[in-house]
């Protein structure tokens, strides 16, 4: 009977020992960073300030290669807002063939508020917002030091698309309307054209003045969002159709499942599929 249980002792203590070693080992894993993209700081003397570029670049990406790539340029760039997501949107659509492999540009925000309004006239607006109306910099900005910049250092092609949401909305058509060649495609995602009540809406005979020598497609977008919102847009849209401009495509697209909050990743869906329409 003793030696019964001195065995079974013996066979529970090694077989812990066993099982120790077997876990130990089963604990030994490899980690490391997982990679979305790069950041590049840039100085930009029009701002008098660095500014950060969050840039994703797509699978088989090489500075050797001579292969180029479209790139997407996004307002609300920063990592805690729309670059992530919308570069996995993009990645996705490449998966899938569904447009071709592009280089996305997060532009990271510093005073929104500055950088995507014109002044106003409202005065309640600029006492609630006194950094607001220096759009004029934020465009220069853009043409001037952050195209260069990505056409330098980057296999770039000739392709431009803009994706703006809300007050990146209007500054996406303020630059339609005012600077239409610096964007090949303009993605417009709930517009906050009621700044200046409205008054960027009756400018658009500056695009028909200064529209390119290239087609130009403009989708605009936007979700159940309160009567000015939603009539805004729809009227952005109209306004555009009404130029009757050949080398100008535009698409409306009304999402009444969504919000402010929520629509711009199933708005860009859409936009990302008319853009690559074949026809």
């Amino acid at each position: 009977m003793k030696q019964l249980l001195l065995f079974f002792f013996s066979f529970i203590f090694f077989g812990n020992q066993v099982n120790g070693q077997s876990s130990s080992h089963s604990e030994k894993v490899i980690s490391k960073a997982f990679t979305l993209g790069k950041t590049d700081e840039i100085r930009s003397a029009v701002l008098s300030e660095t500014r950060i570029l969050n840039i994703y670049l797509p699978q088989g990406y090489s500075a050797d290669s001579a292969t180029t790539y479209p790139v997407i340029y996004l307002l609300d760039g920063s990592a805690n807002e729309d670059f992530i997501h919308v570069s996995g949107l993009v990645q996705f659509f490449n998966l899938t063939e569904m447009m071709p492999k592009s280089i996305v540009v997060g532009i990271a925000n510093v005073d929104r508020k500055r950088d995507f309004t014109f002044p106003t006239t409202v005065a309640k607006d600029k006492e609630d917002f006194p950094t607001t109306g220096k759009s004029a910099n934020f465009i220069k900005f853009l043409s001037k030091e952050a195209q260069p910049y990505i056409e330098k250092n980057y296999k770039t092609n000739a392709s431009k698309t803009l994706i703006g949401q809300s007050l990146g909305g209007l500054l996406a058509t303020e630059i339609l309307f005012k600077e239409p060649g610096l964007f090949n495609n303009y993605l417009i995602i709930s517009p906050s054209l009621w700044w200046d009540n409205e008054s960027l809406l009756t400018q658009s005979s500056g695009l028909s003045k200064s529209f390119p020598g290239k087609k130009v497609k403009v989708y605009v977008a936007v979700g159940k969002e309160g009567k000015i919102m939603e009539e805004d847009a729809k009227k952005l849209s109209e306004v555009l159709k009404d130029l009757n401009h050949a080398q100008l495509k535009v698409d409306f697209a009304f999402f009444p499942e969504a919000t402010h909050a929520d629509v711009l990743h199933m708005a860009l869906y859409k936009g990302f599929q008319l853009l690559n329409q074949k026809n």
